[in-house]
């Protein structure tokens, strides 16, 4: 069988994925991973025995940790793709991104031509009390000149994080100056919101947007839920898409508020694990309205676990694309220097019965690539190239459902391909759509500032044809795209993201999403089918 290049496939779905969540582009001092439980571990083995002989032996000075990392990496590469050794330094990101904060200065920034620009200072953080604000320019960390130099995201983030209680001091440049001002701010507790943003999507109807499943998780929830049945919420439009998951409890907590008393959320179970069941509390904040549930392709782990469930016991619809297929569970295994083994160390099944981990009978690499083989076949265009298991389970109303794979949306929604391009796939992979709309942003404070209120800026405000050619014409230029064809088909996606990103910087995630909302396919038919039944 001739073997089939999928880099191609793989950077188109990167693209894609990325324009439709270019607001994620911004970071913050954070990574976001998924994990489980630690727990102590030792043990001695021949490996111990290698290690020891190489050290004392071997011709040349070779380094113990790398050496104990290369041999555990490999032992686990004949494992399952979600087992794997964590670094201490990883381990410890992992904690505070799902612990839901993390120590550090408070902002949120973005890199644009090797400048540090404030997007955002974290409400109630540090930075925010000292008057840090939007469209602040960072050239100095502790009179380190940053301008001009080739900048990572890790090099910022490992300069502004820090303990709490400890200080760091930068120089900022404000908009109409050019002179350095000093501040030096105190590290603190920083909160990490798993619940990107919650509005009412029309009267009746609510709409909140959950990106992964962390210790804050339920809080969040609750507390937007809360915020919209006050404001007449009925039906609810639970966004998935593109969560990766989480802590197991942080998923049956949320799947409790929609679930009766008793009913079974999920079971677990492995070869050394006895079956455990997650039942449902009389403690559900939503249990009787309108649910629907939006995943994709990105959608695994803690997201698979409450669709699954919303789907066997019939509570809500699914709509978008095939999730990712993972129904595996791990444990953390903690070593003395702060490293960790994740193992798995069992399955995950939904009320019905059905796994819904997809196969990676044929390696690492294959599992990986196997999203850009969905694309590649077309399944994410046309359902009917869907490829999953074909055994068959029984929903509570006696729907039929198939396990392995992921969980299979009650309605398909393609992914919207129609406005993509040569020239998008360049403006989006290069940053160049965020940064005109940051740069364009900066340059009209004042004219921005006119709209008093989102609806205001909503109703009001366009990338004009001047502006979207000038656009082209900067991309063009910096890029080296000229004779890139394809702007003019990708007008309205790309100016609709450039809207977006300047609501963001005005109204945060909260403007970023209702404006990239407004042509958002999957909740558009979620909308419909709310109006229609």
């Amino acid at each position: 069988m001739k073997k089939v290049n999928l880099r191609l496939p793989l950077l188109f779905l990167l693209v894609m994925i990325v324009g439709m969540y270019i607001g994620t582009l911004f970071s913050r001092e954070n990574k976001k991973n998924t994990m489980s439980f630690p727990l102590s571990f030792s043990s001695s083995s021949k490996i111990d025995e290698v290690l020891r002989a190489i050290d004392k032996k071997y011709v040349d000075e070779v380094k113990s940790d790398s050496l104990e990392d290369l041999a555990i990496n490999a032992l686990l590469e004949g494992l399952d793709p979600h087992s794997g050794y964590i670094s201490a330094k990883e381990f410890k990101s992992m904690n505070e991104s799902l612990e839901g904060n993390f120590e550090g200065i408070g902002i949120e920034f973005h890199l644009l031509n090797d400048t540090i620009f404030v997007v955002n200072a974290i409400s109630g953080g540090p930075s925010e009390a000292l008057g840090i604000r939007s469209g602040d320019k960072i050239v100095q960390i502790e009179g380190k000149n940053l301008v001009g130099k080739k900048v990572k995201n890790v090099d910022v983030t490992s300069n502004l994080r820090g303990p709490s209680g400890t200080k760091v001091t930068i120089g900022i440049i404000r908009h109409g100056s050019s002179k350095i001002v000093n501040y030096t701010i105190t590290r603190a507790q920083i909160p990490l919101n798993s619940v990107d943003v919650a509005y009412m999507a029309d009267a009746t109807t609510g709409y909140i947007k959950v990106s992964k499943f962390a210790a804050t998780t339920e809080e969040e929830f609750l507390n937007a839920l809360s915020s919209l049945k006050d404001k007449g919420m009925k039906d609810l439009v639970l966004d998935l898409r593109g969560n990766g998951g989480g802590y197991l409890s942080a998923a049956t907590a949320l799947g409790d508020h929609f679930l009766k008393n008793k009913e079974l959320i999920v079971y677990t179970e492995g070869r050394n694990q006895p079956r455990t069941d997650y039942y449902a509390t009389e403690t559900g904040e939503f249990e009787d309205g309108k649910l629907i549930v939006l995943v994709d392709e990105g959608s695994a782990s803690a997201s698979e676990i409450v669709a699954g469930a919303i789907q066997d016991l019939d509570r809500g619809t699914i709509i978008g694309r095939r999730t990712f297929g993972k129904g595996l569970v791990q444990d953390q295994l903690q070593f003395e220097d702060g490293s960790a083994l994740r193992l798995t160390i069992s399955r995950y099944f939904t009320p019905s019965g059905r796994c819904i981990q997809k196969s990676y009978t044929n390696g690492n690499t294959a599992y990986n690539e196997e999203l850009g083989e969905r694309l590649l076949r077309g399944e994410l265009t046309n359902v009917d190239s869907i490829k999953q298991d074909t055994t068959r389970y029984v929903t509570k109303n006696g729907r039929t459902v198939y396990g392995g794979g992921g969980v299979k949306p009650d309605i398909f929604v393609p992914l919207d391909t129609i406005d993509f391009s040569d020239f998008y796939a360049v403006a989006v992979t290069t940053g160049s759509v965020a940064e005109y709309a940051y740069n364009y942003a900066d340059k009209n404070k004042t004219t921005l500032k006119a709209y008093n209120t989102f609806d205001d800026f909503n109703q009001s405000f366009a990338i004009s044809a001047k502006a979207y050619a000038q656009f082209v014409g900067s991309v063009v230029a910096k890029q080296k795209a000229k004779g890139v064809r394809g702007a003019d088909i990708s007008e309205k996606l790309i100016k609709l993201q450039i809207k977006a990103l300047i609501a963001k910087q005005q109204w945060g995630d909260y403007g970023y999403f209702k404006v990239i909302n407004q042509r958002d396919a999957a909740l558009s038919k979620a909308m419909q089918v709310l109006r229609t039944n």
